[in-house]
């Protein structure tokens, strides 16, 4: 397996972990508060959404130019 394969697979196991605690968060409604202020709902389904992007990325490998 080469570095490249290991460092996509490793990021996209770290975005999966990323999605899945912020899909409890919005399942559970557990507060979050940072510096005072609490975090919404809509943040977390912002970060959910984009950390589930970014896991769909790294899982595929990249980009399509890397498959040849």
């Amino acid at each position: 397996m080469s570095s490249n394969r290991l460092a996509s697979l490793a990021g996209g196991i770290i975005f999966l972990v990323v999605a899945g605690i912020c899909l409890y968060r919005l399942l559970f409604w557990f507060p979050i508060t940072i510096g005072g202020q609490q975090v919404g709902q809509a943040a977390t389904f912002l970060a959910l959404a984009i950390s589930a992007a970014l896991c769909l990325v790294f899982f595929r490998g990249g980009s399509a130019s890397d498959r040849g």
